[in-house]
C-alpha cells in the first residue's frame, strides 16, 4: 500500500519556431513552459482510488475490487503485455465510467485517459492502489500549451511510482527529485498512450516535452534533446479566439499546392529560422544577457510575417503583436494560428514598469496574459511541502 503524500508536476508546451511547415517534414522546436500541472497523490480509503480534476469538473471514485475485475475484462491480466488503447478496451472503460460513445468533452477524454493508464500500468506493473489524487493546473485547456501531455505526463510518473516500475527519488528533507534517464523514457512511453486516448494520433511532442522539459527539436517523427537550453522570460498571451487546428493546416496545405513556386520557398525559409534558432539557443549561457536578444528578436518578428503568409494569421494576433511593438516588445504567435496563444520575449533588462504595461494593455483588449518562462525543466516529484501557497491552495480546494 502507498504510504506517502507526494506531488508530481509536469509543464506545457510552445512551439517557438516551426508551426505548420513542421507538418511538412521541416524542423520545429518545442520549448517547455513554466506554467505547470500538479498532481497530489496520497494514501486514500482501503480499497478506493478516488480522483478529482477541478479544472474540468470531475471528482470520481471506484472500487478497487471493480476495477480489478474491469482489467480483467478488458484484458492485460499478464505482466509480460504491453496494452496499447484500442477500441474494444476504450468502449469497456467508457461503459463502466458513463461515458457516451463518442464523447469528447474535457472531463470525459480526461476521466477515460485516467482509467486506461490506471488498469493498463496496474496490469504490467502491480495491483490498483488505494490512493486519493487531485489535478489541478496553471495551464489553460483547448489553448495548444499542452494540457494534456502534462496531465497524462503526471499520471504516468504517479502510477508508475506506486505500482513500483520507478523508483521514489525523493528523500526525506529534499524538496524535488527527478527520476533517471531510464526511468524518464518509461513515464514519456506512457504518458503517450495516454496523449492516444485523449487525442487518438499524437505527434508525441508535448508527452517528450512534458517529461524532458527543456528544448526539443522535432523533424520527421524523431524528437531531439537540444544540447543546452538557455531560461528565457516571456509573456504568454492568450486571445481566446478559437480556432480549429485541422481547418488552418488543411488552408495550409491548400495555398502550397496552388502556389507551389511562392509558398514552399517560405516554408523552406521557416525550416531555416528554427535551424538557426536551434545554433543560438545552445550556444546562449544559461542566463543570458540583453545582448543575446536582437537575434532572437529578428527571428520572431520575421517568422511572424512568414505564418501570415500562409495564411494562419489573425486580427487579434495582429493586434497583440502591434501592442507589444508599441512597449518595443517583439512577438508571434505559437501554435496554429487563427487566434489562440502568441508570445513575447522579455529581455532581461526591460523594466517592471513596461511589462505591467504591456499586460494591462493586453488584458484591456479582452487577452488573457501571462509572464513566464521558457526552457523549465520536466516532470519532477515535490514534497508538497515545498509547493507554493498557491498550489497548495488550489490542491485543498478540490
Amino acid at each position: 500500500m502507498w504510504a506517502r503524500e507526494l506531488a508530481v508536476s509536469a509543464p506545457g508546451k510552445v512551439i517557438l519556431h516551426g508551426e505548420h511547415a513542421v507538418v511538412l517534414g521541416k524542423v520545429a522546436l518545442a520549448v517547455a513552459l513554466d506554467l505547470r500541472t500538479f498532481l497530489r497523490l496520497r494514501p486514500g480509503a482501503e480499497g478506493r482510488l478516488s480522483v478529482s480534476l477541478p479544472g474540468v469538473g470531475v471528482r470520481r471514485s471506484w472500487d478497487t475490487p471493480d476495477l480489478r475485475a474491469l482489467r480483467g475484462r478488458i484484458g492485460g491480466k499478464g505482466r509480460g503485455e504491453d496494452p496499447l488503447p484500442r477500441g474494444k478496451q476504450l468502449d469497456a472503460l467508457r461503459e463502466f465510467a458513463g461515458i457516451s460513445a463518442g464523447a469528447s468533452a474535457p472531463e470525459s477524454l480526461a476521466t477515460l485517459a485516467f482509467l486506461y493508464m490506471c488498469l493498463a500500468i496496474s496490469a504490467k506493473y502491480g495491483d490498483v492502489p488505494s490512493l486519493d489524487i487531485v489535478v489541478w493546473s496553471e495551464l489553460p485547456t483547448a489553448a495548444g500549451l499542452g494540457s494534456s501531455a502534462a496531465y497524462a505526463v503526471c499520471l504516468a510518473a504517479a502510477l508508475l511510482m506506486v505500482c513500483g516500475a520507478i523508483s521514489c527519488p525523493l528523500q526525506e528533507g529534499e524538496s524535488t527529485a527527478r527520476w533517471t534517464e531510464e526511468e524518464l523514457t518509461l513515464i514519456n512511453s506512457w504518458a503517450f498512450r495516454g496523449e492516444q486516448v485523449i487525442h487518438g494520433n499524437p505527434s508525441g511532442v508535448d508527452n517528450a516535452v512534458g517529461t524532458w522539459g527543456g528544448a526539443l527539436r522535432y523533424q520527421a517523427g524523431k524528437i531531439t534533446p537540444l544540447k543546452r537550453v538557455p531560461t528565457l522570460r516571456i509573456l504568454l498571451t492568450n486571445t481566446k479566439v478559437p480556432r480549429s487546428t485541422k481547418v488552418l493546416v488543411a488552408g495550409v496545405k491548400e495555398k502550397i499546392l496552388k502556389f507551389p513556386a511562392i509558398m514552399n520557398p517560405v516554408l523552406d525559409s521557416i525550416d531555416a529560422i528554427s535551424q538557426e534558432c536551434q545554433s543560438v539557443l545552445e550556444a546562449m549561457p544559461a542566463n543570458p544577457s540583453p545582448e543575446h536578444y536582437p537575434v532572437l528578436e529578428e527571428f520572431f518578428d520575421i517568422n511572424q510575417h512568414h505564418l501570415n503568409v500562409l495564411g494562419v494569421g489573425h486580427p487579434s494576433l495582429d493586434r497583440l503583436c502591434q501592442v507589444t511593438a508599441s512597449h518595443s516588445l517583439h512577438s508571434k504567435l505559437t501554435g496554429a494560428g487563427g487566434g489562440g496563444c502568441g508570445i513575447t520575449l522579455l529581455p532581461p533588462d526591460t523594466s517592471l514598469l513596461a511589462v505591467e504595461a504591456a499586460k494591462q494593455d493586453l488584458c484591456a483588449c479582452g487577452f488573457e496574459c501571462w509572464e513566464t518562462k521558457i526552457g523549465a525543466p520536466g516532470v519532477t516529484l515535490h514534497s508538497c511541502s515545498s509547493l507554493s501557497a498557491q498550489v497548495l491552495h488550489a490542491l485543498a480546494q478540490s
